[in-house]
């Protein structure tokens, strides 16, 4: 180990600075959200099995609520333009902007060169949780998804139902693309009800037993339409493993609701970010 100079203990005391600090970022409107859900109708419902993984639409302006319905369950969630599916959710942006986890007030950000808001958390059962004592915390932005390429590199396993894999059978059976066409789509996700951080030792990525339990959810108001996928991750809970035949695991219920039409007067889909890409040309 290289020997520290004389300055270690200074270099290390320099005070910190947020990378975007976010206080023009537009914030949005909670309580004319929160007035509108009011009216709010369930008209679809879908389920993500155990293992499993479910697609469903969203229109601009309506609602969609991730529920646990039979126990605790944690769940990956892709989102995508429904009309393009060049433009995603971005978990990079989206934790650069708001921190490591999202919760109530927070928004999903889309990719470039798009870079605007694809859905804002209106209502999280799980805001109490805040940081605990582990520096955990729930809805993550920095795991990537369990996938069959990491399970293969760590421990030489074929296994198919992990998130990843889940999300390309949800997408290629949404759009009718075979596994090999929707697989490039498939991008790092929100990690519904999961708790995780960084142990501070080593900085290794750590998840941990979740607090979601059943009639717990977490409510989105869809500001583009959107296309999304959510996979009932096979950790379950994700208290010791994650892509695994053995540990217990649940269903994830998804709805879409609809909002009385006077209840959205005023409100308009945002544009696409403003930068003119020219790129310094």
């Amino acid at each position: 180990m290289t020997l520290p100079p004389p300055d270690a203990e200074e270099r290390r005391a320099v005070a910190p600075v947020i990378c975007y600090p976010n206080e023009t970022l537009p914030k949005p409107d909670l309580p004319f959200y929160r007035a509108a859900l009011a009216t709010a109708k369930p008209t679809a419902e879908v389920l993500a099995q155990p293992r499993d993984a479910c697609s469903f639409t969203v229109p601009a302006g309506h609602f969609f609520r991730i529920s646990s319905v039979e126990g605790p369950q944690v769940g990956d969630l892709n989102l995508w333009n429904a009309h393009d599916l060049s433009e995603r959710f971005y978990s990079g942006k989206t934790r650069a902007l708001h921190g490591t986890h999202v919760t109530t007030g927070e928004r999903l950000w889309s990719s470039f060169p798009m870079l605007r808001p694809m859905a804002t958390i209106v209502e999280d059962s799980l805001n109490w949780y805040g940081i605990d004592a582990f520096g955990g915390s729930v809805h993550d932005v920095i795991g990537t998804r369990c996938d069959p390429y990491t399970g293969n590199l760590l421990a030489g396993t074929q296994y198919h139902h992990c998130c990843h894999s889940n999300l390309i059978r949800a997408l290629a059976e949404a759009r009718g693309m075979p596994l090999e066409e929707a697989e490039p789509h498939v991008h790092d996700v929100l990690n519904v009800f999961m708790c995780t951080g960084f142990i501070r030792d080593t900085g290794q990525y750590f998840m941990k037993a979740s607090p979601v339990r059943p009639g717990d959810q977490i409510t989105f108001f869809a500001e583009i339409d959107l296309l999304g996928a959510l996979s009932a991750c096979p950790g379950g809970d994700c208290s010791a493993q994650h892509s695994s035949d053995t540990a217990v695991c649940h269903p994830l219920k998804v709805e879409v609701l609809a909002p009385d039409d006077s209840a959205l007067e005023g409100w308009h889909s945002p544009p696409v970010n403003g930068y003119d890409r020219s790129h310094g040309l």
